[in-house]
């Protein structure tokens, strides 16, 4: 039986909004790409001591968990492509507000925004995923974080490319053209109209009252916090205890973001194939496989093959919680999301800082060894997962 014009029209609306949120995951990796390399110039700029540095990146922490609730609650009340243009406009132009800022107060304030938008941005772009997800009855979640990973990819490369050799300036005002047109071409285009829900069938916007949403919160912080120990901390581990050389020590990084990135364009036809849960407990029995052999690694090859399958299984556990937040039944639109990506990025921006606390008085080794623990927990609550699930006959 042939497909009707209409069906064909909604499928066509359905591949082109997927294009359009994957560029937003894309955007917002690049963002966060061009920043990282622009931190010790930010520094320097503005003099600061590594005291003063950490507390603007606090600060950048602080708008990211200030933004995401908030960010949840506009979505279940005016909804996600609402939500995704305002913030994605913002963040589009906040890293030119943080290299222009003159003094501590307003470059403080500027990344108090730039942390905020991001962070909004996040929660929105991921709320219009799940919305797409819904609709086409295909999961499409782990390749849209698959674009974000690339996005990073290429705003660091770029971006330590044209602090180098164009300068501070310019290296803004390209970072902020290329965002901006990206998201102009993508607000302009995305075709996925938010319909407001009348006020007596509305959820009440508060904290859910049921254990899951938490649960899974749980399982996308467990998968977040080894991913940012991992950022911040495995070249230093193989410098210091494993006595690898510079190169050598990048590539545990290296492997791990290529196993990751690359992995996450395969994770939605595995998840349609054999479901969340299934996928969940295979990526996270890898994932702890990984962090065991890092960290009980003798030699720097031995630890960067750990950590490129650790990167391996953690590459579709947060996409998959985020899908099955933004499907929970009896929850208002959008704050469960907002909640599991709080909980869960919480993981990245607060982990990396104890973990540099507990290693003056342990070793990484133990450390790493020690996180695993986390990924094991996940194979336990793996059936959370299971609202992910979408389009599975």
């Amino acid at each position: 039986m042939s497909a009707t014009p209409q069906n064909r029209l909604q499928h066509t609306m359905m591949n082109n909004a997927r294009v359009h949120v994957s560029l937003l995951f894309l955007v917002n990796g690049f963002l966060i790409g061009n920043w990282a390399p622009k931190i010790p110039e930010f520094a320097e700029r503005l003099l600061l001591d590594e005291g003063q540095l950490g507390v603007m990146i606090a600060v950048f922490g602080m708008g990211a968990l200030v933004t995401m609730p908030l960010t949840g609650v506009v979505i279940a009340r005016i909804g996600p492509v609402f939500a995704v243009r305002l913030t994605a406009l913002v963040a589009a132009s906040t890293l030119l507000w943080v290299t222009l800022a003159p003094n501590h107060g307003l470059a403080a304030l500027s990344l108090f925004v730039f942390g905020g938008s991001i962070a909004g941005m996040d929660v929105a772009m991921n709320a219009v995923a799940v919305e797409v997800e819904r609709r086409r009855g295909a999961p499409i979640m782990s390749s849209c974080h698959g674009f974000w990973s690339l996005g990073g990819l290429f705003g660091a490369v770029a971006g330590g490319y044209l602090l180098q050799y164009a300068g501070v300036m310019l290296h803004a005002l390209f970072v902020t053209a290329i965002s901006a047109a990206l998201v102009g071409f993508v607000l302009l285009g995305l075709r996925l109209d938010d319909a407001p829900v009348d006020t007596e069938q509305r959820q009440p916007i508060r904290f859910p009252r049921t254990l899951l949403p938490y649960m899974i919160g749980l399982l996308a912080l467990f998968s977040a916090m080894p991913e940012g120990v991992v950022i911040d901390w495995s070249a230093l581990y193989l410098r210091q205890e494993l006595n690898a050389d510079a190169f050598v020590s990048g590539l545990a990084f290296g492997a791990f973001s290529a196993a990751m990135a690359t992995v996450r364009f395969f994770g939605d036809p595995v998840r349609k194939r054999l479901g969340a849960v299934r996928t969940v407990q295979i990526c996270a029995g890898s994932a702890f496989i990984g962090f065991l052999i890092a960290g009980m690694a003798t030699s720097p090859e031995i630890a960067v093959a750990g950590f490129l399958i650790t990167g391996l299984g953690l590459s579709n556990l947060v996409p998959i919680a985020f899908s099955a937040a933004g499907n929970l039944p009896g929850i208002a639109p959008g704050i469960a999301l907002s909640l599991t990506t709080t909980i869960g990025y919480s993981g990245i921006l607060v982990a990396p800082v104890l973990i540099g606390y507990v290693a003056e008085y342990t070793s990484f080794s133990a450390i790493f060894t020690g996180l695993s623990l986390m990924l094991f927990a996940i194979l336990l609550m793996a059936p959370n997962s299971r609202y992910a699930d979408v389009g599975r006959a």
